[in-house]
């Protein structure tokens, strides 16, 4: 109540740091969130009440209640797509770095890749943290990209390293041979009978048409000539997304929807059953012990 009539009567110069104090209260006092703390309608009220006022763009903390609001939404690239647009924290490389994490957790390193060139064409603040970020973004592609390679090897590596491991077949016949050393009898199965022959098929099918068929450009460093760098264009998005269902509002509907009519008829008469339409069967032999 204390902030809510701070909010109302302000006469101040810097209304963020009434909200940004607020909602740093809220998160502290109800830690687990929930629908108790309202976090999320709170958020929404800031970022909108200080929406006209475009010095706020440039500052860290009304881009810190956006991507704080962006965790309360259904779709948080929509929203910094949104920001982009209107500018909103485009000089800060939190925003670059924000954008680029959620790219990259869901695979799109190509797309976060270029979320981190555009802030460093920008040179967003503070520079030395987004150049840091973007080498460990690097460093992490990378390995994933040689762990990928190491788990399909190539047929070339496999035959310099030695023989795979023999296989057994399941089920198989296990009596021992030999009279020094009883070993068990090993019998190639799968793909280990034709890996030699199809890998030495495929080389040579595949420098023919290499050979044959030279359509592709190579990349030449020293000329002057090469390929753009794609520029992240800005989306016309004129409103910002909307976040997920509140747990305290109730979709709109008729007041008497979950009612259900009542049926005129008695309940205190007994309704008689219907007769079957066959014949149940009964033994003989248990109407005879019945008394």
């Amino acid at each position: 109540r204390e902030f809510e009539s701070e909010i109302r009567f302000y006469s101040g110069d810097d209304p963020l740091d009434v909200w940004e104090r607020y909602i740093k209260w809220t998160e502290q006092t109800f830690p687990q969130g929930g629908k108790e703390s309202n976090l999320a309608a709170i958020l929404e009220r800031a970022v909108k009440a200080l929406s006209e006022q475009q010095r706020y763009y440039k500052d860290p903390r009304y881009l810190n209640l956006w991507l704080k609001f962006g965790d309360c939404c259904n779709e948080p690239l929509d929203l910094y797509s949104y920001l982009h647009s209107q500018e909103i924290g485009t000089t800060l490389a939190l925003l670059y770095i924000t954008w680029a994490e959620v790219l990259e957790a869901r695979g799109s390193f190509k797309k976060a890749d270029l979320i981190f060139q555009e802030g460093l064409q920008r040179k967003a603040q503070p520079l030395d943290k987004l150049q840091s970020h973007h080498r460990q973004f690097q460093t992490r592609v990378s390995r994933q990209t040689l762990l990928g390679l190491e788990e399909t090897p190539d047929e070339r590596d496999v035959g310099l390293l030695g023989a795979a491991e023999p296989q057994r077949n399941s089920l198989a016949d296990l009596k021992g041979r030999g009279r020094k050393k009883v070993r068990a009898p090993i019998s190639r199965v799968g793909d280990a009978l034709k890996t030699r022959n199809q890998s030495r098929s495929l080389q040579t099918l595949s420098s023919q048409q290499l050979s044959n068929n030279p359509g592709f450009a190579v990349f030449d460093e020293n000329s002057a000539s090469g390929p753009e760098i794609p520029v992240l264009t800005p989306q016309p998005w004129t409103a910002p997304p909307v976040p997920r269902a509140k747990e305290n509002e109730l979709s709109a509907g008729p007041w008497n929807s979950g009612r259900h009519p009542r049926s005129s008829s008695n309940p205190g008469i007994e309704v008689p059953c219907p007769l079957p339409s066959f014949t149940p069967y009964v033994e003989v032999s248990a109407q005879q012990q019945v008394m």
